[in-house]
């Protein structure tokens, strides 16, 4: 079989992290290895306090390993100055705070600064990074609008582009999608994916939206309390089950047909006839509803919709479980 080799931006490798508070040390994660590839979009998912964030600080040189090391380029982070990391990884935050008098266009300069320094004076190449960084994420015709009067959506937007205008081989993003509507969730990490691929980088994306995240992501590192990292394609994890690491206990699962985490159902009395989609959603209305069982069968049928029990008929699930109430 022929083998076929990746580009490797960032590695981890036998690491341990943690903080000490009044001599006290505390260990987060322990015997950690990962790999983050170039031109491919990697999710990171988890539970809230198995070390998500602890995992990001490491990386941005913010916090030392106390066992292991993290190579960028073949080299420990440790041995990078703060000025060349900043050239080499761009970092998005959930939160983050600028003026909303600042324009798109100064947000987007702004990524220039590990380059230009802190006088912020742009040279005409430093010009064309950024009129590409606006070109490349959509949005050069909000060059001039201030940051308080655009959307949320494009804010993000924003934000991405400063990141690709500080022009490392690393982005990272913390939960980029967090307080966006559902299409500007789709288009945002669509977006991450299409410059992971055109433009080689190595995009990490630390988010707890599990179904974008299938739909968009090359590989998925799975990080929970106790257990090693996993990392592997989304729809590998998949099938193998390993996703199910994501979940709390087993009263819950995840459905290979639906493709989505599902509350694990009891044993149910339910006669349901039709076809397999509609009977899915009839008796997940019951279920809901709060029945255990029938005593007849329902029958469901498509073109047109129309729900059959006993001698009556009903064009709503709303009317079949008013009339069994």
């Amino acid at each position: 079989m022929k083998q076929y080799s990746q580009s490797i931006a960032l590695s981890g490798n036998s690491l341990s992290l943690g903080y000490t508070h009044q001599k006290v040390k505390k260990e987060i994660l322990s015997e950690l290895d990962f790999t983050l590839f170039s031109g491919e979009l990697t999710c990171l998912l988890g539970p809230n306090g198995v070390g998500k964030s602890t995992l990001i600080k490491a990386i941005l040189g913010q916090i030392h390993p106390w066992k292991g090391s993290i190579q960028l380029d073949q080299r420990s982070i440790t041995d990078y100055s703060v000025q060349e990391l900043a050239k080499r990884i761009a970092v998005v935050l959930t939160d983050p705070v600028f003026p909303g008098n600042m324009t798109v266009g100064q947000l987007v300069a702004l990524g220039r600064t590990p380059h230009t320094g802190w006088s912020g004076k742009l040279n005409p190449a430093d010009r064309d990074i950024v009129e590409k960084a606006l070109s490349d994420t959509k949005i050069t015709y909000l060059r001039e609008e201030r940051l308080s009067e655009i959307s949320d959506g494009q804010r993000q937007k924003a934000m991405i582009a400063r990141a690709l205008a500080q022009d490392g081989q690393v982005m990272i993003l913390d939960e980029p999608t967090a307080h966006l509507d559902l299409v500007n969730r789709f288009e945002i990490m669509s977006l991450l994916r299409e410059i992971a691929h055109s433009q080689q980088k190595a995009i990490l994306v630390v988010t707890h939206d599990l179904d974008i995240a299938i739909e968009t992501a090359d590989r998925f590192w799975l990080l929970n309390c106790g257990t090693p990292l996993i990392s592997g394609k989304p729809e590998d994890l998949i099938l193998s089950s390993q996703i199910n690491q994501l979940l709390p206990s087993n009263r819950y699962r995840f459905s290979l047909t639906r493709g989505r985490m599902e509350a694990e159902e009891p044993d149910l009395n339910f006669k349901i006839e039709g076809p397999q989609e509609l009977v899915f959603w009839v008796k997940k209305a019951l279920v809901k509803a709060g029945f255990q069982g029938m005593d007849s069968v329902v029958s469901v049928s498509k073109e047109p919709f129309l729900i059959r029990y006993k001698d009556k008929e009903f064009c709503t699930l709303q009317e079949l479980v008013i009339f069994l109430k």
